[in-house]
């Protein structure tokens, strides 16, 4: 597929490139909206919707570009789209829906996803500096 798509020309591969971030968009939409509207049907919190299904899903295409990167040997671009993607979920989406409306983060939310996520960051930079390899065990312990 990427011999077939290099020898394309530059403006259809730009098409294909548009025509498939509207679709990746349209279908992370529709999966978010399609788990969440379950998830309410059993009677499941919103802030576990959020942390499990809706981050799944919007995380999806990004653990789709890593593997995919991964298996081809490009392993800059796995690493680098996992983390780009978090620090440009955590900044910038943020950021933008506090610019819409006020963010309203619960105390027990701090106390609980804060830690854990410090706690996950510390993990893999350990785990980074410990050997400059993330293999399988690494990845069983993630």
């Amino acid at each position: 597929m990427e011999k077939f798509i290099n020898s394309l020309p530059l403006i259809v591969v730009v098409g294909l490139l548009v025509i498939g971030f509207a679709l990746l968009v349209k279908g992370a939409d529709c999966f978010v909206e399609g788990s969440s509207s379950i998830a309410k049907r059993f009677h499941v919190s919103s802030i576990i919707i959020g942390l499990t299904i809706v981050a799944m899903g919007t995380s999806l295409p990004e653990a789709a570009v890593s593997i995919m990167a991964s298996i081809n040997n490009n392993n800059e671009i796995a690493v680098s789209n996992a983390i780009g993607s978090n620090i440009f979920n955590t900044m910038v989406v943020l950021g933008v829906c506090a610019l819409i409306a006020p963010v309203l983060v619960k105390p027990e939310t701090l106390k609980r996803d804060i830690p854990l996520a410090v706690l996950c960051v510390l993990l893999l930079i350990g785990t980074i500096f410990y050997d400059h390899v993330l293999g399988r065990v690494d990845g069983i312990v993630f």
